[in-house]
């Protein structure tokens, strides 16, 4: 079964738009790959959650709703925070 999230683009990028971000319950990400710009979004972290719950989140190739458009993208990275082991930054590689 394929995992599909909604992700919305961000234009304001640094830390503390990050911080402004995850107090809104979204987390930062990028997609990068394919010959194409680097894109910053943000999706949703109960979703994020409930999508990680899940073994193939890790392994297989994710579908991003991004603004209209389905992207299908492949998890590369999730950064987490040291302590708390909350999810703080997604990379993407698109497919």
């Amino acid at each position: 079964m394929a995992i599909s999230l909604d992700a919305s683009a961000r234009h304001d990028l640094g830390r503390g738009a990050s911080r402004r971000l995850r107090r809104e319950q979204r987390i930062p990400a990028i997609i990068i790959g394919g010959g194409q710009p680097t894109v910053a979004v943000s999706v949703s972290e109960q979703k994020l959650i409930l999508a990680a719950l899940k073994d193939e989140f890790f392994k297989e190739a994710l579908t991003l709703n991004l603004d209209g458009s389905a992207l299908t993208v492949k998890l590369k990275e999730v950064q987490r925070h040291p302590v708390s082991g909350r999810i703080i930054h997604l990379d993407f590689q698109r497919a």
